[in-house]
């Protein structure tokens, strides 16, 4: 009860303040008719306060949220059904979700009335410009009486988790070369191959069944030669986003980073659908492993909350795709680097690892006004060109599904920068231990 008096309005508590003064008027004035008035201002917002106080601990909220996991900039539906527990009607009931910042102002919603046991569901529709995990709610009720005498708040417990995820663009199919764990240019391939002339063989040993002796290469080697098992080769691929706050530039959902997190993304679901097994790492220590059959939604999640940040470097980058050794290539979209950096990423490509990167050019995000080539870009490039890795030149406005071809062509699109690069180099290299 102390509860719903704190609850009054000003409006309840106007009618208590009249009450007090027609009753000391009452008494000075020995008017009883004054009382009764008295009394009954009293008494309207005391029975209001206590049939809200009531009503404040009989309602109960459940929440769905759908869908639960949104690309950034669609909608998801919040609905809210509120059930009344108590056999009394409730009166107006207002209702305030509390949402972020990120995905709105908080929405307002009025039910005029629940009766006695009685439910009902109410939506609205949220939607979000940024990646992120959001808490939605939780729900504040305020109930009142008919009269607004009095008004209580309630705040339930129950709050939901809507992760925005990244956008993701369809890539069309192409040929990867070097896409298996250790090296190899085709798709399904096995060491046992179909066709009598291209079996793979080895020497017989003791204990193999006889069956799968193989005449031909016995009578062509000149010892008893049997068939290998088959020993399919897996289709893998490692995703490195490089999260390095000073590799890009631009702020909010146009931001190259924004562009980077997209198509990590895109690129990873594209391979785990065309039966690859992915792994994702980034800068900011999030390493995956998507073979499993949720695999798609762990490699949206951990990218929504993906973020850049000055401590983040490419030596620590490095050791963590180093810390496990999963064969098959490297797909790294890659920001603005030094030359000192792209040299550390040459070393990646050991022992027959295919690398194809996707070279950000992040002085196009925000071109300063009369803006010259960004000559340590080219550089860059160069360098990794050099240690054998295959590029694909990403500049602002670029679409990843129009790129994606050139991971099967190779390095195409970089031809004329890397040639402008290597000029330059070649005008600031020391001869002789000594400028030009």
């Amino acid at each position: 009860m102390r509860t719903a008096l704190r609850g009054l309005t000003t409006r309840g508590r106007s009618f208590l303040a009249a009450a007090v003064a027609a009753g000391l008027s009452a008494i000075i004035l020995g008017e009883k008719d004054l009382l009764r008035v008295a009394v009954l201002l009293a008494a309207l917002p005391l029975l209001a306060a206590a049939y809200v106080g009531q009503t404040r601990f009989r309602l109960s909220c459940t929440r769905w949220i759908e869908p639960v996991r949104v690309p950034v900039g669609s909608p998801s539906r919040i609905m809210l059904r509120l059930t009344n527990l108590s056999r009394l009607p409730t009166g107006t009931l207002m209702l305030e979700d509390r949402l972020p910042y990120a995905l709105g102002s908080r929405p307002r919603l009025v039910l005029e009335r629940l009766s006695g046991q009685g439910a009902s569901t109410v939506a609205y529709t949220v939607r979000a410009e940024v990646r992120g995990r959001f808490d939605v709610g939780p729900l504040a009720v305020r109930v009142t009486d008919p009269f607004g005498l009095c008004e209580l708040t309630r705040a339930f417990s129950t709050v939901g988790r809507l992760t925005v995820v990244p956008q993701t663009v369809d890539l069309p199919n192409v040929r990867l070369a070097g896409e298996f764990a250790g090296s190899g240019d085709s798709r399904a391939r096995s060491v046992a191959v179909h066709g009598e002339d291209d079996v793979a063989t080895r020497e017989y040993r003791d204990g193999d069944d006889l069956r799968r002796v193989h005449w031909r290469s016995t009578a062509r080697v000149g010892e008893l030669m049997v068939r290998r098992e088959e020993q399919p080769w897996d289709s893998r691929a490692t995703i490195v986003l490089d999260s390095r706050k000073q590799g890009h530039r631009g702020d909010g959902p146009t931001a190259s980073f924004e562009w980077a997190v997209s198509g990590a993304a895109s690129i990873a679901l594209h391979l785990r659908r065309n039966g690859y097994k992915v792994r994702l790492v980034t800068g900011g220590g999030l390493d995956i492993d998507a073979s499993e059959r949720a695999g798609e939604g762990v490699i949206l999640d951990g990218l929504a909350e993906a973020t850049t940040s000055a401590a983040h470097d490419i030596a620590s980058l490095i050791e963590r795709i180093r810390r496990r050794s999963d064969g098959g290539m490297i797909i790294a979209v890659l920001g603005q680097l030094s030359v000192a950096e792209a040299e550390l990423l040459s070393n990646l490509r050991v022992s027959g690892t295919n690398c194809l990167g996707l070279l950000i050019d992040a002085s196009t995000w925000r071109p300063a006004p009369g803006q010259q080539p960004d000559t340590a870009h080219d550089a860059a490039a160069v360098t990794l060109l050099r240690g054998g890795w295959r590029l694909i030149g990403v500049n602002h406005g670029a679409s990843l599904a129009a790129l994606w071809p050139q991971a099967a062509r190779g390095t195409q699109g970089f031809a004329l920068r890397a040639t402008m690069a290597e000029t330059v180099a070649r005008v600031t290299t020391p001869v002789g231990g000594e400028s030009r």
